[in-house]
């Protein structure tokens, strides 16, 4: 079992995520058709848990079914991505909203104790490029430490199906986001620091128990966040 998998996860579920990784990343182009038996192959698992993750995998629109073993990857289009992404953004703004009605204390103390954390490898990524020295393996880290604060703010919520439902519709996997927010960071070191302090702003609201505020920061911020993403590297900003 890898760093990201959750030990809570079945074989189905596991079969699941795999697939959709795949296609949002491009492993698996759209149009192209792949068997039961052929993904059971490529996960190293028997057929059952496959033949279920692929019945997920039609209700979310990812996969068209041609026959009783075989399915092509549906061709989302780019008005598909458009429509996805506000699905995101709109589950990212409910997730603060829950959060901010039922974090705890101690859950908004680890909040700020992670963004404590990521300040800290700020100032160290700035003095070593400062001095022209690599930062990247810091950046992993940072990456790293913003996702455990994204993952325990939808902790806070503690609303499984938002938590579910937001694991189906993200515009890009884990692994995608990171790989393109650490490419663009090390071309522009400034990459994504006018959205930064949003997270204090947001932890303030959630301490305040301000669900609207909570809800436009969290909205705001990953609105802004995938645009930058979605851009093309140099691509001037629209907004």
């Amino acid at each position: 079992m890898t760093a990201d998998e959750d030990p809570r996860e079945t074989l189905a579920d596991r079969a699941y995520r795999s697939v959709q990784d795949a296609i949002t990343a491009g492993e698996l182009a759209p149009g192209e058709k792949v068997t039961e038996r052929g993904l059971a192959e490529r996960l190293s698992m028997s057929p059952t848990p496959v033949r279920e993750a692929i019945r997920r995998l039609e209700q979310d629109g990812l996969i068209d079914r041609t026959g009783p073993r075989t399915v092509v990857v549906a061709d989302l289009g780019a008005s598909a991505a458009e429509d996805l992404a506000e699905v995101e953004i709109a589950l990212r703004g409910l997730i603060a909203r829950f959060a901010a009605r039922r974090a705890s204390p101690a859950q908004l103390d680890a909040l700020d104790a992670l963004l404590d954390e990521a300040d800290d490898l700020l100032i160290v990524i700035k003095q070593r490029a400062a001095e022209d020295r690599p930062v990247e393996k810091h950046l992993t880290v940072l990456l790293d430490t913003m996702q455990r604060f994204n993952d325990a703010v939808a902790a806070c919520a503690g609303n499984a199906v938002l938590a579910r439902l937001l694991d189906q519709t993200r515009v890009f996997t884990r692994a995608e986001r990171r790989a393109r927010t650490l490419e663009r960071v090390l071309a522009n070191h400034q990459f994504g620091l006018d959205r930064y302090t949003s997270h204090r702003a947001l932890v303030r609201a959630l301490r305040a128990g301000d669900q609207a505020t909570a809800e436009r920061i969290a909205t705001d911020d990953v609105r802004g966040g995938l645009a930058d993403l979605r851009r093309e590297p140099g691509q001037v900003p629209t907004r």
